[in-house]
């Protein structure tokens, strides 16, 4: 099984597409999706609609945006930025996109023996796993080797040895245009994509990871897109100008 993993779209058009162009010649044969749809962006339905056209496709959980812009939290924890980005997106989603954000579930969701996606970390999804504590407690609540998770846009990796005469926990941050990573026998892994819409690992570049279950195999992709155009549907949008700014540096 190879798996498209995707995570943080975060209703950003251009991205997505540009992610959708550069898999066109890859094979895969299911799509995982992290959450954040929506949240920040200036193209919430066409983001959702696709999304949702996928149907058996693709097993997706719900992000923290996705639960706000859905109405489901009042997100007054959101700084005011986001909140306002999260009203804008609430006013605007078509009946059939509120509603397939709505019944998004929340994470973990099991997907084989070997794979269980989430957005934060397992046990919540508004928590950042950025720490090896974090990231402790995250591998404590499932049972899967191989987490996938959202949340904190920065593709990066925790590996947590198994073996009791030796166990470990290192870290490691995924950075570069390509990224291949051999998973080993013995070995847990706990997996962040980075984030299609909005990085924020100093780099602009849209991410995605491709996983192989057969081989054990992970591929990480950085891909260029019209970052420009966005932040312009950003600011005609009437959004705030800082969330299309951000966008130039992957902040």
């Amino acid at each position: 099984m190879r798996y498209l993993i995707l995570s943080d779209i975060h209703a950003n058009l251009e991205a997505l597409k540009a992610v959708l162009r550069h898999v066109r010649r890859k094979h895969f044969d299911h799509v995982l999706f992290l959450g954040d749809a929506v949240g920040y962006g200036a193209s919430p339905n066409q983001v959702t609609g696709w999304l949702r056209s996928l149907g058996p496709e693709a097993t997706s959980v719900r992000g923290n945006h996705d639960r706000v812009c859905a109405g489901l939290d009042g997100g007054e924890y959101f700084n005011r930025y986001a909140r306002q980005a999260s009203g804008w997106t609430f006013e605007r989603l078509e009946a059939r996109n509120l509603e397939w954000l709505r019944a998004l579930p929340e994470g973990p969701a099991e997907v084989s023996p070997e794979v269980t996606i989430c957005h934060g970390s397992t046990l919540d999804e508004d928590t950042y796993v950025f720490s090896s504590y974090d990231a402790q407690v995250a591998f404590s609540a499932v049972t899967q080797p191989v987490i996938f998770f959202g949340h904190t846009h920065v593709p990066s990796m925790f590996v947590l040895r198994t073996n009791p005469e030796a166990m470990s926990l290192r870290a490691r941050l995924l950075s570069g245009r390509r990224v291949v990573v051999d998973l080993e026998e013995g070995e847990r892994y706990l997996i962040n994509p980075g984030s299609v819409g909005q990085p924020r690992d100093r780099d602009p570049r849209a991410a995605y990871a491709i996983y192989d279950t057969n081989a054990r195999r992970l591929h990480l992709y950085r891909v260029l897109y019209r970052v420009e155009e966005a932040r312009r549907r950003i600011i005609q949008a009437g959004l705030p100008p800082v969330l299309g700014d951000r966008l130039l540096y992957g902040a």
